[in-house]
């Protein structure tokens, strides 16, 4: 597996860089700001707070700046760093917020510019196919990358602090996207024929080594606030209705999403092949929607076959697409790696656009097990939602990308590390098939694709079914199938309270390559039942560890993806926790 797909260009944030040559340097200069701003704030309220007297010199200025700045330091992994960069920043003798934020911007502007000067790469584009295609990626996800660090930036310097948990998770996660776009860049020159692969790591690194420091500062956020005694750590809860949608969502929509059907309801525009919508295509009704629309955008598609390639934008944020059925609204398509296409582009339907939900469609790739990686979907909208879809194809058929995305009752259909990724997700009463790969194959469901380990990312099935297609089925112990790989040093993986048959070998989990991730990985198997479901004879590995139902419970809707929060329970229900192993389900909604 490789760690590219792809949609079109992009249309940025109002305001956004244009010049696509300093991407990389705006990257490292987001993230030297937003830690400088996090001392800012610090050093500011240290002295706010403080009762010091007039007669503070300069020293008691050089003393304040580097405190700080060791103190923010202290968490990170690439200390040296992290201490240079901030002390570059700060200087020896500021203590004010204001001019160590301007101060930050001017002096790193200045240093990643040199990092961002370097042409031999640009250069070799026009030598290699694969190589164009792979900075073309590089081109689209560093966009993305930049408005994760602007937004963090954002959250930093308007932060309150009676909602400061809410704003630390949000910046976790935006990081982590910004670190696993970083890579996936990287990743995407696998298997070309230049050297711009070796090049693109050595530009990236300090970007890299960057963003991870920053993730780490915001990940032990807390601890750093409480050093310098900042009162009022609170959460604050997002407004909602007493039915679980946000306030804004009409009553009309609302009964999209609580009906099995939408045809008495009245969405924004509807898709139909015979001519009787708005539109016959499902790309002619995203043209529809408005850039960065606050208020859900419904999309309703008939029933149909829809043949074509569908990028839901970064501007086409809170789009609602409901389709007839999983089986009955599809949209398919055939781009695969064995023809030349990067797998990030391989994608039938690649959704960026933040707040997206679908019910009741069906995304296939139908190039084939032949084809390899051939993505159906792949998704790095935030706060996404999938109800009652059908995702099929076989290597690579859902790409959970990045942020926090949550499955409930779908089906996903694959064969090798079929459902991979970066995100922080949830598959909740999904049914995930196994089917029949090439003789020469082995199958494996996940491969999560996590490279910090503080990033709040994981692979989580939650009351699933995982089952053999019927193809499959007579040759599950000649082509055995495993519950996942290491696809990334830190990856995290949780199969809880599901249902295994007995199609997954008794090892349980395969090796990526060697030892690889073996030590660093997190995998566990908590209440799950089934022929399958016997650890006895798992692998023993140091990173696949036993968990209490304590600690089971953390990696649920409630608590890992904060799901009470924004997940529309009077839409798409849900088990908040760990189902009672007695009692009947607890759930919002229906089970």
């Amino acid at each position: 597996m490789q760690s590219f797909r792809g949609y079109g260009q992009v249309t940025g944030e109002q305001g956004r860089d244009g010049q696509k040559k300093k991407r990389l340097a705006i990257i490292g200069v987001s993230s030297i700001i937003l830690v400088a701003m996090v001392v800012a704030v610090a050093v500011g309220v240290s002295h706010h707070s403080g009762s010091g007297s007039s007669e503070s010199g300069s020293d008691n200025h050089v003393q304040d700046s580097m405190k700080a700045i060791k103190t923010i330091c202290q968490p990170t992994d690439y200390k040296e760093a992290c201490v240079s960069s901030l002390t570059s920043v700060a200087g020896s003798n500021t203590t004010d917020p204001k001019e160590l934020v301007k101060l930050s911007f001017e002096v790193a502007l200045e240093k990643v510019k040199k990092v961002a000067g370097q042409s031999a790469l640009l250069k070799e584009v026009e030598k290699d196919p694969g190589t164009r295609q792979a900075l073309s990626i590089c081109d689209e996800i560093m966009d993305y990358a930049i408005d994760e660090l602007k937004n963090s930036i954002d959250q930093v310097g308007g932060f309150d602090l009676s909602n400061m948990e809410e704003i630390i998770e949000n910046i976790r996660s935006w990081l982590s996207a910004a670190i696993t776009y970083q890579e996936t860049c990287v990743d995407a020159f696998e298997n070309t024929t230049s050297k711009a692969g070796e090049q693109m790591k050595k530009v990236m690194k300090t970007a890299t080594k960057l963003t991870s420091n920053t993730l780490a500062i915001v990940t032990e956020l807390s601890d750093v606030f409480a050093s310098f005694k900042i009162p009022n750590f609170n959460r604050r809860l997002l407004s909602t209705s007493n039915e679980g949608f946000p306030e804004w969502v009409s009553q009309s929509k609302r009964r999209l999403f609580t009906e099995d059907t939408p045809a008495e309801s009245i969405p924004d525009v509807v898709v139909a092949q015979d001519g009787s919508g708005n539109c016959t295509t499902v790309n002619e009704a995203l043209a529809l929607v408005p850039a960065y629309g606050i208020k859900p955008f419904v999309i309703y598609v008939k029933e149909g076959i829809y043949k074509e390639n569908v990028n839901i934008e970064k501007n086409m944020t809170n789009v609602f697409m409901i389709g007839d059925g999983p089986t009955k609204s599809v949209i398919t398509a055939g781009l695969n790696f064995v023809d030349g296409v990067k797998t990030f582009n391989t994608a039938t339907v690649g959704v960026v656009g933040n707040g997206f939900v679908a019910k009741n469609m069906g995304f296939e790739n139908s190039a084939g097990a032949e084809k390899h990686q051939a993505v159906a979907l792949r998704v790095e909208s935030d706060f996404s939602i999938f109800y009652n879809c059908q995702m099929d194809g076989y290597q690579d058929t859902l790409y959970a990308h990045t942020h926090r995305q949550f499955y409930r009752e779908c089906t996903i259909s694959g064969t090798i590390d079929f459902i991979f990724g970066n995100s922080a997700v949830v598959f909740q009463n999904c049914q995930i098939v196994v089917r029949k790969p090439l003789d020469n194959q082995q199958n494996t469901i996940t491969a999560q694709g996590r490279t910090d380990r503080r990033s709040p990312t994981a692979l989580i099935l939650h009351n699933c079914s995982i089952v053999a297609d019927p193809e499959y089925y007579p040759l599950r112990n000649t082509l055995p199938t495993y519950l996942g790989r290491p696809w990334k040093e830190y990856s995290r993986a949780f199969i809880l309270q599901s249902e295994i048959d007995d199609l997954v070998q008794p090892a349980g989990w395969l090796p990526w390559a060697g030892d690889f991730a073996l030590n660093t990985l997190f995998y566990s198997e908590y209440d799950n039942r089934g022929p399958g479901a016997a650890t006895a004879e798992r692998v023993k590995w140091r990173g696949l560890k036993s968990i209490t139902a304590e600690h089971a419970e953390k990696f649920t809707v409630a608590r890992f993806l904060g799901g009470t929060e924004w997940i529309k329970n009077a839409s798409v229900p849900f088990i908040p926790g760990l189902i009672p192993q007695v009692s009947t389900d607890t759930v919002f909604g229906k089970v």
